[in-house]
């Protein structure tokens, strides 16, 4: 009688091979909020532990794919004042990095003659899903504010704080910092226009009202304002919101409002027919009476569930 082999087989090349395809795939770089490594499967973040290691990983990921050279990588990392041995502790840096990421054996930073290069391959940024959730959102809202209120508060749940959080120590991270900000701003508006045009005007001005003090300069925020407390049946604090906006450019820039802003004043002032919100389209309606219509077939049943769990009782009685 032969005895049974309850050796486990080794992993072969192909099973590692996948395994590491699967790692990378799940493998998301966050940049809106700390830096971090995220793994979508596990829910798991691994984050460099200290800042120079954070502001490499995040401007090798900002240029993934592009060739950055030392010097602008020691420019980013120490700024004017680079250590003697600057080449020599960026390359620790890189080493570090490496044994960080995922998926062990990838090579996830290759080293070039004169810099290093990161290739993303199959894994992803949370910057480039917000770019995405936000295109599609504005792309929809002419057609369907309300999906596309959906859409854009999808793209502004990813931000988890400021964006490249604790990383902004040279120009390349700032730079495009202050371009993942404006655009994150641009969403904001966009998603308060959706807002307005789903006839959510009281719902917004709270909002609008926080936004206005934290982005004083901001003319969009005001114009939003002004539109939503019109529709409250508030004109009078709509004008005030133009005054307001008015000192504010005023003292801060010396600059009177811009068209947009002063083509909304005439607007209220003169009740424009276009400040009125559109009526909902019929796609608009037809979805919530189907929404409605399933919310009543629910209770329908919850309603025959409940009359005869109280027949049962009173036959066991």
């Amino acid at each position: 009688m032969s005895v049974l082999d309850l050796t486990v087989p080794a992993p072969t090349q192909a099973t590692q091979g996948a395994e590491v395809a699967e790692t990378i795939e799940a493998t998301e770089f966050r940049l809106l909020g700390p830096v971090a490594v995220h793994n979508r499967q596990t829910g798991t973040s691994i984050a460099p532990s200290g800042p120079k290691q954070r502001a490499l990983l995040a401007t090798l990921v900002v240029h993934a794919g592009q060739h950055l050279s030392v010097d602008r990588l020691v420019e980013e990392l120490w700024g004017d004042r680079p250590p003697a041995n600057a080449p020599s502790a960026l390359h620790t840096h890189v080493a570090r990095l490496r044994r960080l990421l995922p998926a062990p054996g990838h090579e996830w930073i290759s080293t070039l003659p004169t810099g290093y290069l990161l290739s993303l391959g199959s894994a992803s940024t949370d910057a480039a899903r917000f770019t995405r959730l936000s295109g599609q959102g504005r792309a929809t809202a002419p057609g369907d504010p309300r999906d596309a209120t959906r859409l854009l508060g999808q793209a502004l749940a990813l931000w988890q704080g400021s964006a490249l959080q604790d990383s902004c120590h040279g120009p390349l991270c700032t730079a495009e910092a202050g371009r993942l900000e404006e655009s994150r701003l641009t969403t904001l508006e966009a998603l308060y226009e959706a807002s307005l045009n789903c006839g959510r005007h009281a719902e917004t001005v709270g909002d609008l009202e926080r936004l206005t003090a934290v982005h004083p300069l901001r003319e969009r925020l005001y114009d939003l304002l002004m539109v939503a407390l019109y529709r409250c049946g508030r004109q009078s604090e709509a004008l005030g919101v133009y005054e307001r906006a008015r000192r504010r450019l005023l003292g801060t820039l010396g600059v009177e409002p811009g068209p947009a802003l002063r083509c909304r004043l005439e607007a209220i002032l003169n009740h424009c027919p276009t400040l009125t919100p559109a009526r909902p389209r019929r796609a608009d309606l037809a979805a919530e009476a189907a929404r409605l219509q399933t919310r009543i077939d629910q209770l329908v049943k919850d309603q025959a569930h409940l009359l005869r769990s109280i027949r049962e009782q009173g036959a066991g009685g």
